[in-house]
């Protein structure tokens, strides 16, 4: 009879042995769910921009995002403008998305964290269901947070020049128009400017805008001196993109290559994003199952032993 308990209790050692096995098994199943969901979030994420980030890595820009203080107006308006810089805002974005991915993913895990010492939360966070959904919502917010930081910063760093440009009703009752109004720049000069002011307005002022974008496709055509001016070829296109959706001059369409290749990286960029968020939206389901499986399997394993005690 001895013999027999001792190798019961052997057994039930074992027994418990394998069943944290399963549980550290589980665990594991758990975080890489987490890890395959956040990275299908992370792909559904960037296929909205996707295509800004192109446009970026070219150079370039669909709509005028920017102002653009060409060089034959250096001494009168300096101060206002700055040069498209669209790499730059490429590596910002990405600066950001690698913050908001990195802070929202192990913030969200310190937010489980906190609300389980509630016991409000504790008792359904005992649901991996439910513990997933806290940690969604608490990843989107914590997101959703630095998004907003990210444009207020990117709002107080245009600064210089937004107030100047800003107006209601009228292109000519902004503050920079009512300056560049006492200026001797040649018209072509004034026309490319108030063509992007109208255009960073909030909505777009297109209506506005079309006149002066017109003088400048005359002026291109007609002006012998229009290349002395230092427009940059980048922002005419934007203009003639925001407009007329293609470029009409051949300043503008010099850069229509450089739109070529966005084109055709965006197909595949765009094929890359989606098979990887299926792809991880199947690993995900895949292994959620096996972790219910494996729960499952250790409770039933738990509570026949408790019988058996």
């Amino acid at each position: 009879m001895s013999h027999l308990e001792d190798e019961y209790a052997i057994n039930a050692s074992q027994i418990q042995q394998g069943v944290q096995a399963l549980k550290r098994r589980q665990t594991h199943l758990m975080w890489w769910c987490i890890f395959t969901s956040s990275l299908a979030l992370a792909a559904l994420l960037s296929y909205f921009f996707q295509q800004d980030m192109l446009y970026s890595w070219f150079g370039l820009s669909p709509e005028v995002k920017q102002l653009h203080i060409p060089v034959s107006a250096d001494s009168a308006l300096a101060q206002f403008g700055q040069a498209p810089d669209y790499f730059f805002n490429l590596l910002s974005w990405f600066g950001w998305l690698l913050l908001k991915m990195t802070s929202a993913f192990i913030g969200a895990f310190f937010v489980i964290h906190f609300l389980k010492k509630i016991r409000f939360f504790y008792i359904r966070f005992q649901s991996f269901v439910l513990k997933f959904v806290g940690w969604l919502i608490a990843f989107i917010c914590i997101w959703s947070a630095l998004t907003y930081v990210q444009y207020d910063w990117k709002d107080d760093a245009e600064h210089p020049y937004a107030e100047a440009i800003q107006y209601e009703n009228r292109l000519h009752e902004s503050e920079l128009v009512q300056q560049l109004e006492q200026t001797q720049l040649a018209a072509p000069v004034k026309a490319y400017i108030l063509a992007q002011i109208a255009l960073l307005h909030s909505p777009a002022d297109e209506n506005a805008a079309i006149p002066y974008v017109l003088t400048l496709v005359d002026a291109e055509e007609n002006n012998p001196d229009f290349i002395q001016y230092g427009f940059s070829p980048s922002q005419l296109w934007a203009m003639q993109q925001q407009l007329y959706g293609k470029a009409i001059t051949p300043t503008a369409q010099s850069v229509s290559p450089q739109f070529m290749q966005v084109q055709k990286w965006a197909g595949i960029l765009q094929g890359v994003i989606i098979s990887v968020f299926i792809l991880n939206v199947i690993l995900s389901l895949i292994l959620y199952g096996l972790s219910r499986y494996f729960l499952a399997r250790t409770r039933r394993i738990e509570h026949n032993l408790k019988k058996v005690g």
